[in-house]
């Protein structure tokens, strides 16, 4: 069995600049040349965990609507989607690589996930 160690805090110091990077990476790394859906899908996805990050109920939330569990639902399907990404969409090289990392990375932040008390607050 896998040690759970990541907390609902550390989970939401890792969720800005995640997004951030989700952002700018395909702009550093030259994302795109073959198929724009490898740029677009990480930007996309980015600011969408932006989103998803300020209106998470977590102490770094801002306007706190959405509960933390269907903040980790998201994740989880973001990195199926990425893990999928590069056979779906035909990415190959570095394009394919960077999905199949983010993604594996995400599941494992996920699978990784320390499940917290119903009676502590975080």
């Amino acid at each position: 069995m896998l040690p759970r160690f990541i907390t609902k805090t550390i989970h939401a110091y890792l969720d800005y600049p995640v997004a951030i990077s989700l952002v700018a990476m395909p702009f550093i790394l030259g994302l795109g040349s073959v198929n724009p859906l490898a740029f677009w899908l990480s930007v996309a996805t980015g600011i969408a965990a932006f989103v998803l990050t300020v209106l998470t109920d977590h102490h770094l939330g801002i306007i706190r609507v959405l509960p933390y569990k269907l903040h980790l639902t998201v994740d989880f399907l973001v990195g199926l989607v990425f893990v999928a990404a590069p056979f779906a969409l035909g990415l190959a090289g570095l394009e394919a690589a960077y999905y199949w990392v983010l993604g594996g990375t995400v599941l494992a932040v996920v699978s990784l996930h320390k499940q917290e008390d119903t009676l502590q607050t975080a």
